[in-house]
């Protein structure tokens, strides 16, 4: 049973003048390092990267705040290079409290010249 979906659209250009500062503490140590290892498109990896974490708190139901901080939830890639959310902290209490342990969640990142997009579904 599908219990969220979430979209988000986000304008690449709006990571390059973000700060390092800014970056370590919105994007975990293992998204910094693999947008890294692509420079020519390392801000469209951020951009879909902070995508995911909003396409994950529409189909939540949440926003950021005192229970949700960013590093709650990252991006990963299986052995197969799939994009796969990392949920840990107050995102994995809400999702919890909103599922149980029965939750999944599904990601699809894009991204089209000067756009990165991603889709979140939780599933029961």
């Amino acid at each position: 049973m599908i219990i969220g979906i979430g979209i988000d659209l986000v304008e690449c250009g709006r990571f390059l003048d973000w700060s390092a500062f800014k970056k370590q503490r919105i994007f975990t140590k293992n998204e910094l390092e693999y947008a890294d290892t692509d420079n020519a498109n390392a801000e469209k990896h951020l951009a879909n990267f902070w995508a995911a974490r909003e396409a994950f708190l529409k189909a939540l139901g949440t926003g950021f705040g005192e229970d949700i901080s960013f590093s709650d939830v990252s991006v990963i890639h299986n052995d197969a290079g799939r994009p796969e959310l990392l949920i840990v902290g107050g995102a994995k209490a809400a999702l919890k409290e909103l599922v149980g342990d029965e939750a999944r969640t599904f990601l699809s990142l894009s991204d089209q010249d000067d756009y990165c997009a991603a889709m979140v579904v939780i599933e029961k």
